[in-house]
């Protein structure tokens, strides 16, 4: 089933590894702006996945809201793999599984 959402969105979310925090709202915004919200992370080197639904309902959330609870799971992964297309490991990872290479 397609996506019949005509206005792009685009959400920002922070999560700084160690956060004691959930991943909270930094920006948002919809058709050009989220458009150029996508541009500036990509030239920034950010990775963006782009997802029509989870976008659609991040949007509704405040700017500075912590994500909530019932999307801890799927912001994890996604933190989670993009860790993992940078190369980077939390070194608990390596601490606790010795199979985990982590750069130096």
């Amino acid at each position: 089933m397609k996506h019949k959402n005509k206005t792009k969105s685009a959400v920002g979310i922070k999560y700084q590894e160690g956060d004691k925090q959930a991943p909270k709202i930094i920006a948002k915004g919809f058709g050009d702006l989220a458009e150029e919200i996508i541009a500036l992370a990509k030239q920034s080197g950010v990775l963006v996945h782009e997802d029509p639904y989870l976008s659609e309902f991040l949007a509704r959330l405040d700017l500075g809201q912590e994500i909530p609870e019932q999307l801890y799971h799927v912001i994890a992964e996604l933190i989670a793999f993009s860790y993992v297309l940078q190369d980077k490991f939390p070194e608990s990872w390596a601490a606790s599984h010795n199979k985990v290479a982590t750069k130096a």
